[in-house]
C-alpha cells in the first residue's frame, strides 16, 4: 500500500469549481446520485454534496472529524455514524400525490426502507442490518443539506455560497493507507482513487483516514463505496455527470499537466483555484475558486467599502492565505475590464462554449452506444 503512493501517477485529473456561479440548485448533486447511487442501502449515500458555508456540512461537522496526515504520519480519524450522516428517508409520495388526500396530508419522512437507532451501524449494533421499519428521531437529526441557507452574521449582513464537494481524489490519500486488504488504489493513468470491492472487507478504515469524510458505508453489502470520478465516461472522452450537467458552467474538469487546459492555468498560472483544506496534507485534486464577498453595510444602510461581508479570515481556514492573493487577482482583473480591458482569465471563467470547460472529455454521450 505504501508503494501505491510512492508510485505517482503518470497524470492526474482534476477538477475546479467556481463558487462565483454555484447556485445551490443540486443538480450535480442529483446526476450523481441518479447515475450510481441506485443500489441497495444506498439512499443515504450522495456522493456529490452541495453543502452551504457556513455550515457544518455533511456529515455533521465533518471539518472535525480528524484523518489525513499531520507530520507525514496518519492523524487519527473519526468513522461517520449512519445518524451524522442522515438522509436516506423514505417518503409518502404515493399517499400524498396519488392516494387523493393531497390537501389533507403532508410529505413526511415514513413508510418501509429505513433504518432503526440504537447503534451506529457497526457490526453488532441494531443499526448494522437494514430491516425495512420506520425512521426513528437518531437518523433523522441531520442530512445533507440539513442547514442550507442558514449561513451566518447578523441581518442586514447576513452571509452564505455554497461548496460542492465530492471525492478529492488526492495525491497522497490517506484512506488508500489505511485500507489493510490493499483494496483501495490510484489509477496510475489518471490518478483517480477506486477501491476493487471484491477485496473490500467493511473495515472503514477508509472512513475513518479520510480528512473529507466523503466514504460512504453499504450496509447491505457490507462495503465502502465513494465517488469514482466517473471514470466509466472518462475513458470514452465524456465529463462526469455532476460537471457535465451543472447549469452553471462552473465546473472544469481536465489534466493538471495540460499547460493549455484551463485546470492548470486556474491552478498553476492563474492561481485563483486553491484547495479546500490544504493543511490535512492528502493534497486535494479538487480546486475552488473563492467566492466573492458582498460590501458591508453600515447601520444607516450606507456601504462599507472596507469590509467584505464574507470575513477574509473564515475563507482562509477554509481554502488556507492562497485565498487572499486569488480573490486579489480576481478583483483587478475584474477591474481591468471595467476599464475597457480584456482578461482571459475571466473569459476562461465565464465559458461562453460549454466544450471549454471539459479539457478532452467534450464527447456527446448521446453518440455512444450504449452497453449495459
Amino acid at each position: 500500500m505504501t508503494d501505491q503512493l510512492d508510485a505517482p501517477s503518470l497524470r492526474q485529473v482534476a477538477m475546479v469549481f467556481d463558487l462565483n456561479k454555484c447556485m445551490g440548485c443540486q443538480t450535480c448533486s442529483v446526476a450523481c446520485k441518479v447515475l450510481w447511487t441506485r443500489d441497495e442501502d444506498t439512499e443515504h449515500e450522495w456522493w456529490c454534496t452541495v453543502n452551504t458555508q457556513p455550515g457544518l456540512g455533511a456529515p455533521k461537522d465533518w471539518e472535525e472529524m480528524g484523518g489525513g496526515w499531520e507530520g507525514g504520519k496518519p492523524k487519527p480519524g473519526h468513522q461517520p455514524t449512519r445518524a451524522e450522516f442522515g438522509g436516506g428517508w423514505k417518503f409518502n409520495y404515493e399517499e400524498v400525490f396519488y392516494g387523493g388526500k393531497g390537501r389533507e396530508v403532508h410529505l413526511k419522512p415514513s413508510g418501509p426502507g429505513m433504518w432503526t437507532s440504537g447503534g451506529d451501524g457497526s457490526p453488532g449494533s441494531s443499526a448494522s442490518s437494514y430491516d425495512g421499519k420506520a425512521p426513528d428521531q437518531d437518523v433523522t437529526q441531520w442530512g445533507p443539506n440539513w442547514d442550507e441557507d442558514q449561513g451566518a452574521g447578523e441581518w442586514p449582513n447576513a452571509y452564505y455560497f455554497y461548496l460542492p464537494r465530492i471525492c478529492n481524489h488526492c495525491t497522497k490519500p490517506s484512506c488508500v493507507s489505511a485500507c489493510p486488504q490493499g483494496a483501495m488504489y490510484k489509477r496510475p493513468q489518471d490518478g483517480i482513487v477506486l477501491r476493487d470491492e471484491d477485496r473490500c472487507r467493511g473495515y472503514r478504515f477508509c472512513m475513518e483516514a479520510c480528512p473529507y469524510k466523503k466514504i460512504y458505508f453499504n450496509y447491505a453489502r457490507q462495503v465502502s463505496q465513494h465517488c469514482i470520478f466517473c471514470f466509466p465516461r472518462l475513458e470514452q472522452g465524456v465529463a462526469p455527470a455532476c460537471a457535465r450537467q451543472c447549469p452553471g458552467r462552473l465546473v472544469f474538469v481536465g489534466y493538471l499537466d495540460d499547460t493549455e487546459g484551463p485546470i492548470h492555468r486556474l491552478v498553476n498560472e492563474w492561481k485563483v483555484a486553491v484547495p479546500l483544506h490544504a493543511e490535512y496534507g492528502t493534497e486535494p485534486n479538487v480546486f475552488y475558486v473563492p467566492p466573492l464577498s458582498p460590501y458591508s453595510l453600515n447601520e444607516d444602510f450606507s456601504i462599507d467599502y472596507e469590509t467584505p461581508r464574507i470575513p477574509p479570515e473564515y475563507l482562509e481556514g477554509l481554502f488556507g492565505p492562497g485565498v487572499h492573493d486569488a480573490l486579489a487577482t480576481l478583483k483587478s482583473e475584474m477591474e481591468k475590464v471595467r476599464e475597457g480591458g480584456k482578461s482571459e482569465m475571466l473569459e476562461t471563467l465565464i465559458a461562453y462554449k460549454w466544450q471549454s470547460l471539459f479539457g478532452p472529455f467534450t464527447t456527446d454521450p448521446a453518440t455512444l452506444t450504449p452497453t449495459g
